[in-house]
């Protein structure tokens, strides 16, 4: 959600962003066998997440840029999408200093 607020998307109630988070430590699985035993975990403090969720941010933002920069033209079931026009484009982002 953080990266695709860096290239300006919004979220809000009915949007359809959905926040998923796993973990495929062993540690955290539960055998059928082992549903009743007590188990222990070792967990990383809060801290110690910051660096990940900005790598998160940053591959997310990278990851909106290269798919609407890399794309192509495409046509389909009579419909055709046009890709952004690089060189305009790289005009507008020149005219409000967004890159040199």
């Amino acid at each position: 959600m953080l990266g695709l607020g860096r290239t300006g998307a919004s979220g809000s109630n009915g949007s359809g962003d959905y926040v998923i988070s796993f973990s495929a430590a062993s540690q955290m699985r539960i055998r059928a066998e082992d549903k009743s035993s007590p188990r222990h975990i070792e967990v990383l403090g809060n801290e110690a997440m910051s660096p990940l969720f900005l790598a998160v941010i940053e591959a997310t933002e990278e990851a909106v840029y290269n798919s609407l920069l890399r794309a192509t033209t495409i046509t389909g079931r009579g419909h055709t999408v046009e890709a952004l026009p690089l060189e305009r484009t790289r005009e507008i982002l020149k005219k409000y200093g967004a890159i040199k």
